[in-house]
């Protein structure tokens, strides 16, 4: 089942249920948001799904109208944008054959010469799954910020004037709310594009947080319930022209990570901050595949597009550069 939320014409809030091949969306009677639907379920201690299918309502709308036209919402949101946290973890994929080769390479030399990055990357592979009702390892965690920073499919992924890169990476993120008991619940997971500025990152990883302190995608549709084991996909970037410049095949899902999806939660949720009631949290759980690591810079105006078959539509951005602001260099006022 995959939800999506949107504008109808009249600029009202909806959400529905994807159909025919994901060309329609059927809209839900008595909810507006994925949210509504999320307490719903919890209220109700059921599955979301069931609550989807008892809303299933008669209105049906074209789904490339809703795209096309600017309406597309992102998959789940918050009435109040700092009750959204956006958070993500790294150094948890695989990659494709050749890369897992090339990593397994790196990491397997004395633990003294590796880089840090390489150490982390080897505590996952020797204790990121562990056995069922255990914890394993923690992976490396990040910040990138409130609901603020989150787009929907169709709307721009803005790059600040300061930023050095604008670069992609397709992952797939995990949607969360906060219910009145304080317990995360996962509604389900969508696709993502976690936009990062890998040139800043580079240049030294302690500067990863601020690499980190950027816009992202989500969406457009939400996929209700279990992550596959294996997810399979392309990544792409369209010039300015809509030409396919760069496109290259990425993988995610359990198999192609070395850490579960249970470990990576829990290393998130056993914060207190983190399990406040009726927050919202977009969690991205990492990629192995950049254009960036094969040289490629994304300029304005040329678009991301991250497509994967079982989370229907595409998640379709463009760059954008942000001016610079006429205060930047006198930011704080002082009282």
């Amino acid at each position: 089942m995959l939800l999506v939320q949107f504008k109808d014409a009249q600029g009202a809030r909806r959400v529905g249920c994807l159909q025919n091949g994901n060309t329609a969306i059927r809209v839900l009677d008595a909810y507006t948001s994925t949210y509504q639907l999320a307490q719903a379920a919890i209220a109700k201690k059921c599955k979301l799904e069931a609550v989807v299918t008892a809303a299933l309502g008669a209105t049906v709308v074209a789904y490339s109208e809703v795209a096309e036209q600017g309406r597309l919402l992102p998959p789940l949101d918050h009435t109040d944008n700092a009750h959204c946290f956006v958070t993500g973890t790294g150094l948890t994929h695989l990659g494709s054959a050749d890369t897992r080769d090339a990593m397994h390479k790196k990491v397997d030399g004395a633990i003294e010469s590796l880089t840090d990055s390489m150490k982390m990357f080897r505590l996952g592979l020797e204790n990121g799954k562990p056995a069922a009702g255990q914890h394993g390892v923690q992976p490396e965690w990040f910040y990138k910020g409130d609901g603020s920073i989150v787009s929907a499919s169709g709307q721009d992924l803005r790059m600040p004037a300061f930023a050095l890169d604008g670069g992609e990476e397709p992952e797939i993120a995990g949607l969360y709310v906060i219910g009145a008991d304080g317990k995360p619940y996962r509604i389900g997971f969508a696709l993502g594009n976690e936009f990062s500025d890998h040139v800043t990152e580079r240049q030294n990883y302690l500067y990863l947080a601020h690499s980190k302190l950027r816009t992202c995608a989500v969406g457009p549709a939400l996929l209700v319930g279990d992550l596959p084991s294996h997810v399979a996909g392309t990544s792409g970037i369209r010039d300015s022209q809509g030409a396919m410049r760069w496109q290259k095949p990425f993988v995610s899902g359990e198999d192609n990570m070395s850490h579960t999806i249970s470990n990576l939660e829990y290393h998130h949720f056993k914060y207190p901050l983190f399990c406040r009631p009726g927050d919202v949290h977009v969690h991205f759980f990492g990629t192995a595949t950049l254009s960036f690591a094969e040289g490629i810079k994304v300029e304005q105006g040329e678009s991301f597009e991250i497509e994967v078959e079982a989370f229907g539509p595409p998640l379709r951005n463009r760059l954008v550069v942000d001016a610079e602001p006429a205060f930047v260099q006198n930011l704080v006022t002082s009282l």
